[in-house]
């Protein structure tokens, strides 16, 4: 399996890569939606995004949006990764497209209790 990590910061990506390998994931990484649609377009479509949703150049929600207009990453699991708590947000995400999300700050415990509910997990 494999998976995209999308956040602006390295710490974060560094950490969910960390609990991805533990699962035997193998993973691709991204600062912001507008590096890893341009990413997608060279790799093999990853089974896993992880994304946040605050970055520059493109933010998580839509790089959401974006992805959930191509037929070909239907089958991809979205899950949302951010400091973002308030439930509008949360029901946006689901809505556009996200299959779980996760609040920061998160245990590796809890994001792999969301990667199961999503199908991935040990």
């Amino acid at each position: 399996m494999n998976a995209l990590v999308i956040d602006d910061s390295r710490a974060t990506r560094s950490i969910l890569k960390k609990i991805l390998k533990e699962l035997a994931i193998d993973c691709s990484e991204a600062s912001n939606g507008r590096e890893a649609l341009e990413k997608l377009r060279t790799m093999v479509v990853p089974d896993l995004i992880l994304v946040d949703w605050n970055m520059p150049e493109m933010n998580g929600y839509d790089f959401v949006c974006a992805v959930r207009k191509d037929p070909a990453y239907e089958e991809v699991k979205l899950v949302m990764v951010t400091t973002e708590s308030e439930i509008t947000q949360v029901t946006r995400a689901l809505e556009a497209g996200a299959n779980e999300y996760v609040m920061k700050p998160f245990t590796a415990d809890v994001l792999k209790d969301k990667l199961g509910l999503v199908g991935f997990g040990s």
